[in-house]
């Protein structure tokens, strides 16, 4: 009889530290999806601003030779990426191809001048910096104009800000939500054991004791529960790059990592914290109040 009864207690234990497994494991995909989308979102940023262009034009009567030593000074300016110079000829080609028909035969020389396309760092892709580059960038000599977007760098710049605002929130939001999502289903599996502990503090045993057997089931949870998370993640990860190889752009190796590492950390520090706080609560409790809860 008292082996069944050792059966059936250890069945209930065991169902219920899988159901924890579960729940904790459930709140860390949450977690890790909005950390995978905080980062691919600070990349996205990044990328788009890179992604706006800057046009140097160039004076008509400046030679190939001149233009292109000029795209070479200009590319070793700390706040550039990359150039990418444009000679009247391609400019033409160009034209033509968007036009559908040759404008130097109307009239009568090639219209088109010579530019160099420069990519800026996403800290410089903004309209208070780019005046400022445009600025200097107009003293060297050949430069005829600055030609950039205003209205879109300044539409890019406020919506990415407003949509990396709304993932902070959204971020800070759910870690209180799994605190207490993961604090309640490991405070209700202490609950279960809170005589137990009550009577190991009869025969004299110290706090650190008794809690210690709870720390490091809580630390095994954490890892357990974050290898489950991952492995979730890392199937959606897949799934999403076998549909659309090029969000690696945005979701590389060290979002991944950095993320992973988020995930097992907050995984077991969480988990510790809150069957360290739900044992301290079953500590304090006289006996008479173990029967009223």
């Amino acid at each position: 009889m008292k082996k069944k009864r050792n059966k059936a207690s250890n069945n209930r234990q065991g169902l219920q530290i899988v159901t924890l497994c579960i729940s904790t494991a459930m709140v860390l995909i949450l977690l890790g999806m909005v950390v995978l989308t905080v980062f691919t979102g600070i990349n996205l940023s990044s990328y788009v601003r890179q992604e706006l262009t800057v046009t140097m034009v160039l004076s008509p009567d400046m030679s190939d030779a001149e233009a292109q030593r000029l795209s070479q000074i200009v590319d070793r300016e700390p706040y550039i990426v990359s150039t990418k110079y444009i000679s009247k000829e391609e400019a033409l080609k160009e034209g033509t191809k968007e036009l559908g028909a040759d404008p130097s035969e109307f009239v009568g020389e090639n219209p088109f001048t010579a530019e160099i396309e420069l990519q800026l760092k996403a800290n410089y892709a903004n309209n208070d910096s780019i005046k400022k580059i445009a600025a200097q960038l107009k003293t060297y000599d050949g430069v005829s104009d600055i030609d950039y977007r205003q209205e879109l760098v300044d539409t890019v710049n406020d919506t990415l800000s407003k949509i990396g605002l709304v993932l902070v929130i959204l971020a800070a939001l759910l870690t209180v939500v799994s605190f207490s999502l993961i604090n309640n289903s490991i405070r209700l599996s202490v609950y279960s054991r809170r005589f137990s502990i009550h009577t190991m503090k009869l025969v004299g045993a110290s706090w650190g004791f008794i809690r210690t057997p709870f720390l490091k089931r809580s630390v095994s949870l954490g890892l357990v529960s974050a290898f489950i998370a991952l492995v979730v993640l890392g199937i959606g990860m897949y799934a999403l790059w076998q549909y659309e190889p090029d969000i690696t752009v945005v979701l590389n190796w060290q979002v991944i990592a950095v993320t992973a590492l988020i995930v097992i950390l907050f995984g077991v520090l969480i988990t510790l914290l809150c069957a360290y706080f739900s044992v301290n609560k079953f500590l304090k409790m006289k006996a008479g109040d173990l029967y009223k809860i």
